[in-house]
């Protein structure tokens, strides 16, 4: 005979279910129960065999607060405090973005521009708003022995990105500076995910829980991009690169900035979804000349 359970006692399954009645998402609710229960997010199949085990009433009352914040919108990964990228394990919180897949397109880019002939092994990279270090750190992971540069205008934003290169045992240099305002010395290649929201968009309200400084930029959400662009000749390395993180719609339009700028070989890159996410363009040594080349 089965023992009843303790009267307004949970099972894993019922509260659950009481999760998907409050529009939560099947995954969310089970990444923020294992959570609660202390679990990491790889045990789901534990749920799946335990569907009939009581929460204790402690357990029970934070699942329902944390059920409750993500309805109201609050990013999954801020409730569960880490979000993975490029197979990094990241902490995050209300100081930083939360690293999106999207940038993954971006580390995947700059890898291979890292791979190619000419580029030193040691090579110098600057990551320019670092957030997390979710680019700075992948980077690092994936090419050690490259020299790389982490700044962020935020200081609570560098405690978290330091936190994630601690963890994870990756030697990084973080430096304070509004895009270039401190940095100095010549790069191989400088990488940004920087503010590219309209100040207008309507899809701020939906990121409400972010920061805002680091989504929005300017009327157009091309402010930070020209700033970058204009200023990073100073930084690069002849033949170096820049390559950037833009909005879904913004890839034509950077693309003129980096040629207007004197880049060459401007392009741009898709993401899994086939949007054109990134741009860059390499600038050229001006002892081989400075004819422009434009790609897709």
């Amino acid at each position: 005979m089965t023992e009843s359970l303790p009267k307004n006692t949970l099972t894993c399954a019922q509260a659950l279910t009481a999760a998907r009645g409050l529009g939560l998402e099947r995954l969310d609710a089970q990444l923020l129960l294992l959570h609660a229960l202390g679990k990491p997010g790889a045990d789901r199949a534990w749920l799946l065999t335990h569907d009939t085990t009581p929460l204790p009433q402690e357990t029970a009352r934070w699942f329902q607060e944390l059920n409750l914040r993500r309805a109201a919108g609050e990013p999954l990964a801020y409730l569960v405090g880490s979000k993975e990228f490029f197979g990094l394990e990241l902490q995050v919180d209300g100081r930083v973005l939360v690293p999106r897949p999207d940038t993954e397109t971006l580390v995947e880019w700059a890898l291979q521009q890292l791979a190619q002939a000419g580029m030193p092994a040691s090579a110098r990279v600057l990551d320019l708003g670092t957030g997390s270090g979710a680019i700075a750190l992948a980077l690092k992971k994936s090419r050690p022995v490259i020299d790389v540069t982490a700044v962020d205008a935020s200081s609570d934003a560098l405690v978290v990105a330091a936190a994630n290169a601690r963890q994870h045992q990756l030697p990084v240099h973080f430096l304070q500076s509004n895009w270039f305002e401190n940095v100095s010395g010549l790069f191989n290649l400088i990488v940004s995910n920087p503010p590219y929201v309209a100040d207008a968009d309507p899809h701020l309200p939906a990121l409400r829980h972010e920061p805002l400084q680091a989504l929005t930029a300017g009327k157009d959400g091309l402010s930070d991009l020209r700033q970058i662009i204009d200023q990073a000749p100073t930084y690069l390395q002849p033949q170096g690169w820049l390559l950037l993180e833009h909005g879904y719609d913004q890839a034509r339009a950077v693309r003129e900035l980096l040629e207007q700028r004197g880049f060459a070989e401007v392009q741009s890159r898709a993401d899994l979804a086939g949007i054109p996410r990134c741009s860059g363009g390499r600038w050229p040594d001006p002892a081989a000349g400075t004819g422009s080349q434009t790609a897709g």
